[in-house]
């Protein structure tokens, strides 16, 4: 799934700390090793990676969330983006399936949330059916049914609602050139039999789909309460909480769905009476007011990551550090070129960039090599058994000669201008870009963008810039849910277009991929696709850049809170509270 960047200006760390993984007060002990900063530490410092902070959270108070951005999308038709869909599917809305709240790779378990199980599959793997626990309602006391999810699966191929997962349009039978259920048109490929049976058909085998019911489609909207766009703004709970008020790029307030019935829900614990999200601030300012943690901003977490420059102010301070959170995103991020535009519609232009890269000036940017790795690959480790390799051997400071000879290969050795366009959290990150494509002679301007916008700004595919700076994230442990969504051109969206940012459309890629897609053996499976991902890599769609870690800063007063690897390490909003709800604003 697509991934928000919310890292800021940069400022030089240098590689003198480190980061390991260590247990905390209330939390066991971290799951498997946290990357290596460098080895010039004197006194290595450690956060917190795979266990939980604070203890066990007690009910009542008020949690804070502060934000320099608001959501890109709340409406479960279109949350594609790693955060807003930790937020929406454990907060406002529940699916078929979700995964379970826990750290580390537990949190990486498909648990049943509306459905009493995960699903049984039939017709080789083509037909599915779910069948919904009893006694589900949404926030006015109505019951949920499978129609509602039916209708939400229906109305995500709007073309009005642009952005959201695209898994029903890949798989299911009949979908092709389906526009949504304005004029009363529906899937037949849908199936309610009855108000608790909701049937898939599937256009070929998916042995996969259950992962596939953990996202925001799969989401329950009684049509009456649809409101098209607009519904954006006031999505109609199914979860445990329900919208009090939202100012759009100012303030969300949730408050309790006392509908909400936690004897049919095992995932989430509710534990706060209000959510408070409090947006437009600096991330300097959030930052700041997390290692104070005074009054309510005790109470307080962080939405995005915490700032480069304020690393050495928490790594330094065992209190504060006891406090951070730096849990893998999961998730790889690149530079990604239009390879239908001219000068990239040349692989060695494309290659060009490849090269004249440093990606180690990217990973200070964004915070340093304490909190990121180098990208060697396109898919990040977890789908290489741990470890991705390094395919193209290219060095990590990049190769400034090997980049001009490659440019004036293509008839382009005088370089030539290009634009780039970034979060305007990620400036930083396109400065490194900047000045190392510069070196090789491509002058780059840096365009930037609100987080809530970036996403529908590039994709816009014909307004958009020749490079665009994102990521991309497994939606579960298969190449089956990365390389197919970044890669295969047949379904790039003039408007909306949510994956293959590069434009690539490339036939024996597509080809391939639809052969190891028909593949019943999974070991084979993922061999192939690691295969195919250095396939790719070398006709240079996109440059890797970097695996980031989500480093995200607690208020003292925060219990219960771990990065959840399979939400890109953000912090699991099912399971987080207050040490003392006395303590917390009103």
């Amino acid at each position: 799934m697509n991934k928000r960047t919310l890292s800021a200006v940069a400022t030089a760390l240098g590689a003198t700390l480190a980061l390991g993984a260590a247990g905390c007060s209330g939390g066991s002990d971290a799951e498997g090793s946290a990357r290596d900063g460098g080895s010039s530490a004197k006194n290595p410092v450690t956060a917190n990676n795979g266990a939980v902070v604070g203890g066990a959270p007690e009910k009542g108070g008020t949690l804070t969330v502060l934000s320099n951005t608001d959501f890109t999308h709340l409406d479960p038709a279109r949350n594609w983006v790693m955060g807003d869909m930790d937020f929406g599917t454990r907060l406002l809305y529940r699916t078929l399936v979700t995964y379970k709240a826990a750290p580390g790779a537990e949190g990486g378990e498909l648990v049943p949330d509306l459905a009493e199980d995960l699903g049984a599959s039939s017709n080789g793997a083509k037909t599915w059916t779910f069948r919904l626990k009893k006694g589900l309602k949404y926030e006015d006391g109505t019951p949920i049914t499978a129609q509602d999810i039916k209708y939400n699966v229906e109305r995500s191929f709007s073309p009005d609602l642009p952005g959201g997962p695209d898994y029903a349009a890949r798989y299911l039978a009949g979908a092709e050139g389906y526009q949504g259920p304005a004029h009363g048109k529906h899937l037949d490929s849908v199936k309610t039999p009855d108000d608790r049976t909701i049937v898939f058909e599937l256009r070929k085998p998916f042995a996969e789909f259950a992962y596939a019911t953990v996202l925001p489609t799969f989401a329950p909207v009684p049509k009456a309460q649809d409101k098209g766009p607009q519904y954006d703004n006031r999505p109609f709970s199914s979860g445990p909480y329900k919208i009090e008020s939202y100012a759009r790029d100012k303030r969300l307030v949730l408050v309790r769905n006392t509908h909400w019935d936690p004897a049919t829900d095992q995932v989430r614990k509710a534990y706060p009476d209000r959510i408070v999200v409090t947006m437009g601030l600096k991330g300097n300012q959030i930052d700041d007011r997390l290692i104070a943690s005074s009054g309510a901003d005790a109470s307080a977490v962080s939405w995005g990551k915490m700032r480069p420059e304020s690393t050495p102010k928490v790594l330094t301070k065992a209190d504060v550090r006891a406090r951070l959170l730096a849990e893998s995103s999961n998730c790889t991020e690149m530079v990604q070129m239009h390879t239908g535009r001219a000068p990239f519609d040349d692989v060695r232009v494309r290659r060009a960039v490849q090269y004249a890269l440093d990606r180690e000036a990217i990973v200070t940017a964004s915070g340093g090599p304490a909190l990121n790795d180098a990208a060697t690959a396109l898919m990040p480790g977890s789908l290489f058994d741990g470890k991705q390799p390094d395919t193209l051997k290219i060095p990590l400071t990049g190769d400034a000669a090997k980049a001009k000879e490659l440019l004036k290969q293509a008839g382009k050795p005088d370089g030539f201008a290009t634009s780039i366009t970034v979060s305007n959290g990620d400036k930083g990150v396109g400065e490194a870009i900047q000045q190392a494509l510069g070196r090789a002679g491509i002058k780059v301007t840096i365009e930037t963008v609100d987080p809530s916008a970036f996403y529908d700004t590039i994709g816009d595919t014909e307004n958009r810039t020749d490079l665009v700076y994102t990521g991309w994230c497994p939606d579960y442990p298969s190449g089956s849910t990365f390389l197919p969504f970044v890669f295969d051109g047949r379904y790039i969206k003039e408007k909306g277009n949510s994956g293959n940012h590069s434009l690539f459309r490339d036939k024996p890629t597509m080809q391939r991929m639809d052969e190891i897609a028909a593949m019943t053996d999974a070991q084979q499976a993922n061999q192939a696709w690691q295969q195919l991902d250095g396939e790719i890599l070398a006709k240079a769609p996109t440059a890797p850049a970097v695996i980031e870690r989500m480093p995200l800063l607690l208020g003292a007063n925060i219990a219960g809170a771990y990065g959840h690897t399979s939400f890109g390490g953000q912090i699991d909003y099912a399971t987080v509270g207050l040490k003392d709800p006395a303590k917390s604003a009103g």
